[in-house]
């Protein structure tokens, strides 16, 4: 896997998401495998599992749907959204391009490293772009 950007804040910045309300992890993925891409069951798997996988709390089941593209046909694909208790992830595929775009969001440090791990595994990413915000750097404590 191939990443692109160097993350804005990573295993080191615990100290700064404790201090803040939470980290948002985003990810895009280019070159995925289009059949899983495709596959409900697959996304649905992908976001029962994952709040596990960063230690988050799932608190309802995963809520998947596929998109036909509507007027552009090409951009068809499977998206997705699953509530934790720190706050929510969400999937979007797109099978004819071979990409997808993630957000974990959470009010608690999570590693975005094994995130992003679980993510390529699950979809066969070969290269990922990733951004990571610290939320609520004033959030009243």
């Amino acid at each position: 896997m191939n990443q692109k950007n160097v993350p804005l804040v990573g295993k080191t910045s615990k100290l700064a998401v404790q201090s803040a309300y939470g980290l948002h992890l985003t990810l895009d993925g280019y070159g995925c495998d289009s059949t899983r891409l495709g596959d409900v069951a697959t996304v649905f798997r992908v976001l029962d599992k994952l709040p596990s996988v960063i230690g988050m709390k799932k608190i309802t089941t995963p809520y998947v749907i596929p998109y036909d593209g509507d007027k552009k046909p090409e951009d068809w694909g499977v998206s997705g959204f699953v509530m934790i208790a720190e706050s929510h992830i969400s999937i979007h595929t797109y099978p004819e391009k071979g990409y997808l775009t993630a957000d974990v969001y959470s009010c608690n440090h999570f590693d975005s490293d094994k995130a992003i791990a679980f993510l390529s595994s699950a979809f066969g990413i070969k290269e990922v772009e990733r951004n990571e915000v610290i939320r609520g750097r004033k959030f009243p404590k």
